[in-house]
């Protein structure tokens, strides 16, 4: 649907249809640093559009699971990782939903931005990263994001 006729039916448009400052700078720091996520099994919540998931699958993660609540952001993911020539697996489970089980990397891109949202996402990320998982959070200057216990990789 364009913008026009979202305008015209008074909706506007869908979060993930915008690359979030959080996801862009996620998407560039993976593909800066392809150790990251070189032959591992990553996770991407609140995918959106699925610029931080393409970004890996680019950067040579083995496989690659992009999460979003919306079913029209699941759409979005697979022909933008359709055009980017690359494969990338759906879920649509609330992020603390999702099974970690083979999963070696989180990225967390602009998933702050709602009180409710933030305190659960970030206390499950918390429980991921303290049993092994790596979690990189791209929240910048979000008003819920709860910066204790988080260590700065990029600015």
């Amino acid at each position: 649907m364009s913008d026009d006729l979202l305008a015209q039916k008074g909706i506007p448009p869908p979060y993930w249809a915008f690359a979030w400052l959080g996801g862009q700078a996620l998407a560039r720091f993976v593909l800066d640093h392809p150790d990251l996520v070189a032959g591992r099994c990553v996770l991407d919540i609140g995918s959106g559009s699925g610029i931080v998931a393409i970004a890996a699958a680019k950067a040579g993660a083995a496989r690659m699971i992009a999460n979003d609540i919306d079913p029209f952001a699941h759409i979005a993911i697979e022909l933008n990782a359709r055009a980017n020539g690359i494969s990338v697996e759906s879920n649509n489970q609330t992020a603390i939903n999702v099974p970690t089980t083979g999963i070696n990397t989180i990225f967390a891109g602009d998933v702050c931005y709602e009180l409710p949202f933030s305190t659960d996402d970030a206390c499950w990320l918390k429980t991921t990263a303290q049993n092994g998982i790596d979690v990189l959070i791209g929240d910048p200057d979000c008003t819920y994001l709860p910066k204790a216990d988080l260590r700065p990789l990029a600015v």
